[in-house]
């Protein structure tokens, strides 16, 4: 039994023996009081009329003229003579009239009053007996009134005694249960903070609480810091802080990834002229600050434009990646304002040239960045401050402007979408899910995410796309039974028309919901963390599993995350390309899986190509793999 109905049930059972008490107490008080007036009352008047009676002449006429005078003008029950031997010479009697008083009241209250006695006189003789026995109906009507009375006024009281009492309940439950709450919360590893409330005891339980919360998200904090500086040790530049050559080449092949990749994008190359020359110049130190300042222009603008990436490829070169963007001549302007002031008052001169080149899926990482380094070339012989624009392999658009794209999208997603299969395998290769990457027939063909994305960021249909797929993937669950896993567009958790959209379709399918996994951007959890904090909360009560895709550069962020409950996390592939072969790498993936595991947290590796690098990752702890080397043979679970 909970604490509250043992609380409710000793308040009631107080009420109970109060007032059971209170009516009992009051009851017998005023049945004493009542059978003490009443036999004080039956002595008196027949004393009074034994001496009336003794003062005249015997005449038996005169002497029952009195005694039923007496009789009619009183309230009695009976008024006897009896002889001194004992006999009844006249008698008037009445009955009870109880018409108004319940019986089984009148029995529970039962009058015991005996009658009133007393001896006539005719001179010095006895003449007889005078018994005399007042009526008892007013007595128990009056004792009815009191105990009505004395039963509303208890039951008024009752009822403000229920509302204090509920009151009080209601200030002890609001806080038990977000202590029980908080309790829940820990159990389930999610260490959240909660208001202290003004209950003493409680509030102890809840500063201890918050305590080791705040304990654990500090620890989470200290070591999130360490293994970032471990990864950036190994994946950054020292000088200047950019990514080193090895990881932006794998952050633009993945950028060129049909499935995973944003589709197309622009790639910058800025080369830092005279390098040596400046080094001599301005010294190892000043030199050092211009090629970070450099970078941080650069950081800057790929912060703008949202998602990009900036690498440091050799000593003088530096590449921006900017997916999604094919401006080139807009891009050209703002970099010149952004870099250009960087060599104003400089001792030496300082030359920046630039090379520019928009990529699609299609293209290869050799080719772009070959033609890339061609047209930055050709930039550092035009000027110090040249920009060339380069260009890429001719690329024929679907269709000519928006309005085609827009009514092709449309139709598209009239027609449904297909959903691709490829597996997410644990340690026993059994698959925990099923990447679905979406794909939309135009042109009477299945395209790719990465040809028709684009497009879609830019009409602003992206809320109407993530519903579209979740739709889908729920009717697929539904039909199989076969858990899958989605992605959703950052506008997801920044858009309130998608949440409020979302849950009627996971209403229609309860069943189908426990088994969808949503995952979104590592970016989504660090610049939209509210947003994405609330699409957490509303919709785990349906099952949905959440998690972030892509996680790496941001994982010292993870403390931040703790208390949102997400589900699994997956790590950049850029983490686990040859992690059999690297030692480093491993002890930053072995204290990422361990902070996760802390948090109650899947860890999932993407990108995994060859399986002794899935042996790797499990020995490490991580709990999935996925990626082009995974496979199972389950039938029908094949990637496709």
């Amino acid at each position: 039994m909970s604490l509250i109905k043992q609380l409710w049930l000793t308040i009631l059972l107080l009420l109970l023996l109060a007032f059971g008490g209170s009516l009992m107490i009051g009851l017998t008080s005023l049945k004493q009081y009542t059978e003490q007036e009443m036999r004080i009352k039956n002595a008196d008047n027949a004393n009074a009329l034994a001496l009336s009676m003794s003062q005249l002449d015997k005449d038996p006429v005169t002497i029952e003229l009195l005694l039923a005078a007496q009789f009619d003008t009183g309230h009695y029950r009976l008024v006897e003579l009896r002889s001194p031997e004992g006999e009844v010479e006249i008698r008037r009697q009445a009955n009870e009239r109880l018409a108004e008083v319940p019986n089984w009241f009148v029995e529970l209250v039962r009058f015991d009053i005996p009658a009133g006695e007393a001896v006539v006189q005719d001179g010095w003789q006895q003449y007889g007996t005078v018994i005399l026995e007042s009526h008892h109906s007013y007595a128990y009507h009056a004792l009815w009134q009191n105990a009505q009375r004395l039963v509303a006024w208890f039951a008024l009281a009752a009822l403000i005694s229920a509302a204090l009492a509920w009151w009080i309940v209601h200030s002890i439950r609001r806080p038990l249960r977000a202590v029980i709450e908080q309790a829940r919360d820990i159990g389930n590893r999610r260490f959240t903070t909660s208001e202290e409330p003004r209950t003493r005891e409680l509030r102890q339980v809840v500063t201890a609480m918050n305590l080791l919360s705040a304990t654990v998200r500090d620890m989470l904090g200290q070591e999130s810091e360490k293994l970032d500086r471990l990864r950036r040790k190994l994946q950054q530049d020292e000088v200047s802080g950019a990514d080193n050559r090895g990881h932006f080449l794998q952050q633009l092949e993945r950028a060129l990834d049909v499935d995973t990749g944003p589709g197309m994008g622009s790639l910058v190359m800025v080369r830092m002229a005279r390098l040596s020359e400046l080094n001599h110049r301005l010294g190892h130190q000043a030199t050092n600050r211009l090629l970070a300042e450099v970078a941080s222009a650069l950081r800057q603008l790929a912060n703008v434009y949202g998602g990009g990436q900036v690498g440091r490829l050799n000593g003088s070169d530096f590449a921006l990646l900017l997916p999604g963007d094919d401006d080139l001549e807009a891009l050209a302007k703002t970099l010149k304002a952004k870099l250009h002031p960087l060599t104003d008052g400089a001792t030496a001169p300082i030359g920046l040239p630039m090379a520019l080149i928009a990529f699609t899926h299609s293209d290869a990482r050799s080719e772009l960045l070959s033609a890339l380094d061609g047209a930055l070339a050709r930039a550092e012989d035009d000027g110090d401050h040249a920009v060339a624009i380069a260009s890429g392999a001719a690329h024929q658009s679907l269709f000519n402007n928006r309005d085609d794209w827009r009514r092709a999208i449309d139709t598209a997603l009239g027609e449904g979408l297909y959903l691709g299969h490829y597996p997410v395998l644990d340690a026993d290769a059994m698959p925990l899910h099923h990447e679905s990457p979406s794909r939309l027939k135009i042109q009477g063909k299945w395209q790719p995410a990465g040809v028709f994305m684009p497009w879609i960021s830019r009409l602003d249909m992206n809320v109407d796309f993530d519903l579209a797929v979740v739709r889908a993937a729920l009717e697929q669950i539904d039909a199989d039974g076969k858990p899958l896993g989605i992605n959703l567009s950052h506008q997801a958790a920044r858009d309130s028309r998608f949440l409020t959209d979302i849950k009627p379709l996971l209403k229609q399918y309860p069943q189908a919901a426990a088994k969808l996994w949503l995952e979104l951007p590592e970016s989504v959890a660090v610049h939209h963390l509210e947003g994405f904090r609330g699409l957490c909360r509303e919709l785990q009560p349906f099952g949905c599993r959440l998690g972030l895709e892509h996680v790496g550069p941001e994982f010292s962020k993870l403390a931040d995350l703790h208390d949102i409950g997400l589900a699994y996390l997956k790590i950049d592939a850029s983490l686990v390309a040859r992690i059999d072969e690297q030692p480093d790498q491993q002890a930053i993936l072995r204290g990422m899986a361990t902070l996760a595991h802390s948090l109650g947290v899947l860890v999932i590796a993407e990108g995994v190509t060859q399986d002794a690098e899935a042996e790797a990752l499990f020995d490490l702890g991580l709990d999935g793999v996925t990626g082009p080397g995974v496979r199972t043979d389950t039938p029908g679970n094949e990637a496709e």
